[in-house]
Order: C-alpha cells, then structure tokens, then sequence
C-alpha cells in the first residue's frame, strides 16, 4: 500500500467503518421490526425512495433548493466581507454594529419566515432572505475578526515605505484574514442548507425542504429521509468546495506548505 492511500486510510478509514456500522445496525433493526417503519425506515426502503423518485427529487426539488442555497451564500460572501471590512477600518461602526449583530443571532428565524413571506409572497426571494440572514453572521465575523488581527508591525513597517491605508489593508490585513474569513465561510455554507430547508418547511412549492414537510406530512418517512440525505450530501458537498477553495488559495498565499 502507498503512502497516499495509507494516508487517506487514517484520515477517512474510522468514519467510513463508523457509517458502514451505524447503516448495518439501522438496516437491522428496521428488518426485524424492532421499529415501526413509519418511524424508521431502513436504509435500503431509503435507498428506493431516492431511486424511485429520482426524477422529481433530482429534476426538480434539488435544483430549487440548490439555486436557494448559492444566492444566498453569494449575497451573505458580498455584504458579509463588505461590512466586515467597514467595521475594521471604522472602528466606531464596529463598536455600534457588534452587538447589534450578536442580538440578530437570538432571534429565531422561524420567528422572521412570515414577514419574509409577506414582503416576497413564495418566491425564491423569500427563501433566499431566510439563507441571507442564517449565512451572514459567521462571514461578517469571520472576515471583521481576521481583518482585526494584530498587524501593527507589519503595519509600521509599510507605513516607514510609504504605503497608504488602501495598501496596507491589501498587502497585510486581507492575506493574514483568510484562515479566519475561510472558517467563517465553511460555516456559513452549511448553514445556508439549514435556512433554505426552514424556509421550504414554512411556505414553498418546491424544492427539498418542501418535499420532506409533504412526505411527512403523508407519513411517507422513506422519502422524508431520502431528502434529508439529499440535503446532507449537498451540505457535505458544498462544505468540501470552501474548504478546497480555502486550501488552493492559503497554498498559494504561503499558509500551507
């Protein structure tokens, strides 16, 4: 065995085993009846769920959910890293802005969903307004947070040469930002998969989010864990895109060796 596949062994071998354990537990118990399957469907019911239905589960219902989840992840990246920056360079914005941030976060979502629905009615923009709001505090903090690390040496340093503010917030403070920016854009993305389901869940015509409620709502569970499992893998998917994007561009700005 080489060197990379032993590599991939310690780092995946444990989860891979765990999941092949936890399935075949979960397969047996649903076949001896220990649970009802209305409750807990097995594995392999799912499994022809997600076959079955995969005509409406990938042509139609995850497409929406997709096309919710990157709008809202864009608008959360654009404002979030904007007024993250706006907060470095203006201190007295940061101080008034902070806690109003962290008092966003303790107000429930599902709380805000019908005013969104009022001002948008069952479009996308609705859900995208939900996906905005679930996304956009980890990147403003994410981005305010690296940005306000201790670069005063630096800093100094450019200043002695001549460098203007512009140029010190792009030679110094944007390249040291991107661990913190690239942590809070991870958690961001997943988090966008959770908004667009809420806002699917409380008034949507489609998309996976609407399915599970609809399937649910029949007591159909096969299907209603099908798409969970399709709105995991998307979450596990986009999830590995930032953090693939993250590790290309600290290799080429000297994070990584």
């Amino acid at each position: 065995m080489n060197t990379a596949a032993k590599r991939l062994l310690r780092s995946y071998g444990p989860s891979v085993l765990l999941t092949y354990l936890t399935l075949a537990v979960w397969e047996t118990v649903a076949r001896l009846g220990l649970v009802p399957p209305f409750i807990l469907p097995a594995p392999s019911a799912i499994w022809l769920a997600l076959v079955e239905d995969r005509r409406l589960l990938f042509g139609l219902h995850l497409p929406a959910t997709l096309l919710e989840v990157l709008t809202g992840f864009a608008l959360s990246v654009i404002c979030g890293c904007l007024l993250g920056t706006l907060m470095h360079l203006f201190r007295p914005l940061a101080t008034a802005l902070y806690p109003l941030l962290i008092m966003s976060q303790t107000v429930p979502l599902i709380a805000l969903s019908p005013l969104f629905i009022m001002w948008f009615g069952y479009t996308l923009w609705s859900k995208v307004a939900i996906v905005f709001l679930t996304a956009f505090f980890p990147v403003v903090i994410g981005a305010y947070d690296g940005l306000s690390k201790n670069t005063d040496a630096y800093s100094h340093l450019l200043l002695t040469l001549g460098a203007n503010r512009w140029q010190i917030l792009r030679k110094v403070a944007v390249p040291l930002a991107l661990p913190s920016l690239f942590s809070g854009l991870k958690l961001s993305v997943v988090y966008c998969v959770i908004g667009a389901t809420l806002g699917e869940w409380l008034g949507g015509s489609r998309g996976l989010g609407y399915f599970s409620r609809r399937m649910a709502g029949n007591l159909h569970s096969a299907e209603m864990f099908a798409a969970v499992v399709l709105l995991s893998v998307m979450g596990i998917v986009l999830f590995l895109c930032v953090a693939g994007l993250e590790k290309i561009i600290l290799k080429k700005r000297g994070h990584y060796s």
